[in-house]
This record gives C-alpha cells, sequence and structure tokens, in this order.
C-alpha cells in the first residue's frame, strides 16, 4: 500500500469518527449565548443608570424648587447632582444641565433637541440655566454621556454609534417655583 493511499485511508477515518462532536455545537453556540449574556447585561447597566439618573435630578430639584438652594449656578448645581449618583465615572465632565424657564403668555416648551456634552470638543456650548421667578413653570434637562460596559459586543456596538463618543442619558422634569422660597 502506498502512502497516499494509505493517508487517503487515515483521512476517511478520521472524517467518518464521531468523537468531538459535543463541543463543536459548544464551539458554536457559546458565542451566541455569551453575546445575549453580555446585552443583557449592559441593558441592565444602561437602565440602572438612567433610574439612577433620573432619582438624583428628582431629588436635586425639590430642593431647587423650596429654596434650598440661592444663588445657584450650572456648575454648583452639576456638583450636588453628581455628588448622588455612583455610576458615572468622571460625571462633572460628561453632564450638562439646561433649566429652562416657561413663558405664562406664549407656553413655548424648550424643543426636543437636547444639548449634551461632546467629548470630543474642546469647547462645550453653553446652555440655559435660568432660575426663574416665583410661581413660573421650569424645565429642567440634565444629559450624561458615557461609554457602554462592553463596547465590542451586541447592545454596546449599538450604542456607541452616538456622534457624541458615548451614549446619551437624558432625565426630564417640569415643576413650578414655589412662592415664598426665596429665588
Amino acid at each position: 500500500m502506498s502512502a497516499l493511499a494509505r493517508l487517503k485511508a487515515r483521512i476517511c477515518r478520521a472524517v467518518r469518527r464521531e468523537d468531538g462532536t459535543a463541543s463543536i455545537e459548544v464551539v458554536l453556540a457559546l458565542p451566541v449565548v455569551f453575546s445575549m449574556f453580555l446585552m443583557g447585561l449592559e441593558a441592565s447597566i444602561l437602565m440602572t443608570r438612567q433610574m439612577l439618573l433620573e432619582h438624583a435630578l428628582d431629588t436635586s430639584m425639590r430642593g431647587v424648587r423650596l429654596g434650598h438652594y440661592p444663588g445657584l449656578d450650572h456648575d454648583k448645581f452639576k456638583k450636588l447632582l453628581c455628588s448622588q449618583i455612583n455610576l458615572f465615572p468622571d460625571c462633572e465632565n460628561v453632564l450638562k444641565i439646561e433649566l429652562t424657564p416657561v413663558s405664562r403668555t406664549t407656553w413655548d416648551l424648550p424643543g426636543e433637541e437636547i444639548t449634551c456634552v461632546d467629548r470630543r470638543a474642546p469647547i462645550q456650548p453653553l446652555t440655559n440655566f435660568a432660575q426663574g421667578p416665583q410661581n413660573t413653570l421650569m424645565v429642567v434637562r440634565a444629559c450624561v454621556v458615557v461609554d457602554p460596559f462592553f463596547p465590542g459586543i451586541g447592545l454596546g456596538l449599538k450604542l456607541h454609534e452616538d456622534p457624541r463618543d458615548g451614549y446619551a442619558l437624558v432625565a426630564r422634569s417640569a415643576f413650578v417655583n414655589e412662592p415664598g422660597a426665596g429665588i
């Protein structure tokens, strides 16, 4: 028997063997299952961050509404808000807040487009931060731009397509300045 025939017979026997078929299934299925697990984890982290941002905004705005922070400006409010949020690394540099009074004659609300931090730009555009007089309807919006935890997996791939070099979480609230709150 020639060397070529022996090689051909050996290859045929190797092809017919059934050893290791379970490991092939695991190798094919494991990346899909692991990717789904990481997408679920990314979604839960995203929802937790959103919930923390909304809770911190509501809690902070209650203090502003009641006049606990007279003379509040954008930077002081940003520090106040960031002190209540733990899941945002470098919070003060990725958070932008708008506080806008709504006119009682025209009832013009701020537009849908919210100004978020563009981490690629060295200078950030200014936002409206006017506390408004007593008995005035106020609209507050906070935007945080953060990176996905798993940028190369499933949901993280889609979230990273945001033009601000990260993904934006936005919280909105409205309130009326209390009479006698000292604003």
